[in-house]
């Protein structure tokens, strides 16, 4: 089965399988202690420090292994929050951090601290003078990842880094989608990764800060990892994921041009195969392996069924989960369509048999997911109005409907989607955008249905062509 998801795990490098086996025998002992077993894994524990430190653009001294990316991001925020708490209580955000950045925030706000949330365009990436008149006196720190994890946009870190100096703000950028495959920014105070994401093993996560900037941690004190990051190291998983840190970054010279062009291929050629769909993202400043689309009319879940009965491990980015129907944050702030999305990230072995494969049979798949979708049928049009009654059916069948039976109404006519689906909210209007359609706004559902007490919303749309 091609495997298509390296941007959620990547597959265990050659070179570090065979460092973690060694490492196992020769790494086990406690690297603190001081007899001649601890004192080799010292040795092994410090020269992967300085391997991984030299990969990032770090010292050794600022280098702390964590025990996933999300730990190092949230041991980030809110130690850098807690060490420079003397400046103000003020934390600034891309609207699109993982959700490990966004957690740690919400921790802060709920303790009084004030959070800001930085916009992006439509292809997910934030401006630097945006960026900027987000920050204030009392800003104690801020945060732009390197690369989006959704969509794969670069953002111009090294921009907002200079800004952030000027206002003596420390940076924190998030460069797990990013490292080992591209260079690292200049601009950074602290940086965080995590070594699954690179060919590593799991398990193991990157905190780099910079000396001179304020950290203290928010965690019980602890005499390890230089106070930073409590518990005993995973010293195997740390020799392994430096040695495939080295790697991969060697190997990226000759891969990132390839898979690049598999990418832009992929970009190229699906819009012409499946009716509808739209390919989101920066095209040019965008990770070399990565690429998102959406497919109106189509659940994300059923869709990466098929594709994964057709033999291709894909991620959903579909607004709808089975665990929580919340939809995507990335995809919302970027005002694009939270439904039928998939994200394709591939591996280095991928072939160029692998992306005929996958043109070859993702037509079939939408086509089969959308011959399922039983969605209700509509009303009469009533003085120019269409009353679409969705309630209680969840994402996409609120944007079906309008599709189907947009064109019953006349030029100047209004179509009323009343629905109770949080996804409608964002994706009505962002169909509204990709057909040319003026969205009107939203109101009460009872507004225009029988029952005085439903629940849910009545979403606007005017027919303009």
């Amino acid at each position: 089965m091609p495997y298509f998801d390296v941007a959620s795990t990547a597959p265990l490098h050659p070179l570090a399988r065979q460092a973690l086996l060694s490492a196992l025998d020769e790494g086990w002992a406690d690297p603190a202690r001081l007899y001649r077993d601890a004192r080799q894994a010292r040795m092994l524990l410090d020269a992967a420090r300085e391997t991984v430190a030299a990969e990032l653009g770090a010292r050794p001294d600022e280098v702390s292994f964590t025990t996933s990316g999300t730990q190092a991001n949230q041991l980030a925020v809110l130690g850098a929050l807690a060490g420079n708490h003397r400046k103000g209580r003020h934390l600034a955000h891309s609207a699109v951090e993982h959700s490990s950045v966004l957690h740690a925030a919400e921790q802060h706000e709920a303790s009084g601290g004030g959070v800001s949330a930085v916009p992006v365009d439509r292809l997910g990436r934030v401006s630097a003078p945006d960026f900027a008149a987000a920050l204030r006196a009392d800003t104690a720190l801020a945060c732009l990842q390197s690369a989006n994890h959704e969509v794969g946009t670069l953002q111009p870190v090294a921009e907002v880094g200079t800004l952030c100096a000027e206002a003596g703000v420390p940076l924190l950028v998030d460069a797990a989608q990013s490292a080992g495959r591209l260079d690292l920014p200049e601009g950074w105070s602290l940086l965080t990764a995590s070594a699954h994401k690179w060919g590593g093993p799991a398990g193991v996560g990157v905190l780099a800060v910079r000396k001179g900037v304020r950290y203290r941690s928010p965690l019980p004190a602890d005499d390890r990892e230089g106070g930073r990051v409590p518990g005993y190291v995973n010293v195997p998983g740390a020799i392994a994921a430096a040695v495939a840190l080295r790697a991969v970054r060697q190997e990226a010279k000759r891969l990132n041009p390839v898979l690049s062009a598999r990418i832009a291929r992929l970009r190229d050629q699906l819009p012409g195969l499946v009716p509808d769909l739209t390919v989101l993202g920066d095209p040019d400043r965008r990770l070399p392996h990565l690429l998102t689309f959406s497919c109106l009319y189509v659940d994300g879940e059923a869709l990466l069924g098929e594709l994964d009965r057709a033999g291709f491990a894909v991620s959903s980015g579909s607004s709808c989960t089975s665990s929580t129907l919340t939809p995507s944050h990335v995809l919302a702030a970027m005002g694009v369509l939270t439904e039928g999305n998939i994200r394709v990230s591939l591996p280095p072995d991928c072939t160029d048999a692998d992306i005929d494969g996958f043109l070859e049979v993702l037509p079939a798949a939408v086509a089969a997911v959308r011959s399922h979708l039983d969605a209700p049928s509509a009303g009469p049009v009533k003085q120019g109005t269409l009353v679409l009654d969705t309630l209680g059916r969840r994402c996409p069948i609120p944007v079906i409907e309008l599709a189907k039976h947009f064109g019953e109404v006349p030029v100047g006519g209004l179509v009323v989607v009343l629905s109770d689906d949080e996804a409608a909210r964002l994706d009505i209007p962002a169909w509204c955008e990709m057909r040319e359609q003026e969205y009107a706004g939203e109101a009460a559902a009872a507004e225009y249905s029988a029952g005085a007490d439903r629940p849910g919303r009545a979403y606007l749309v005017r027919r303009l062509s």
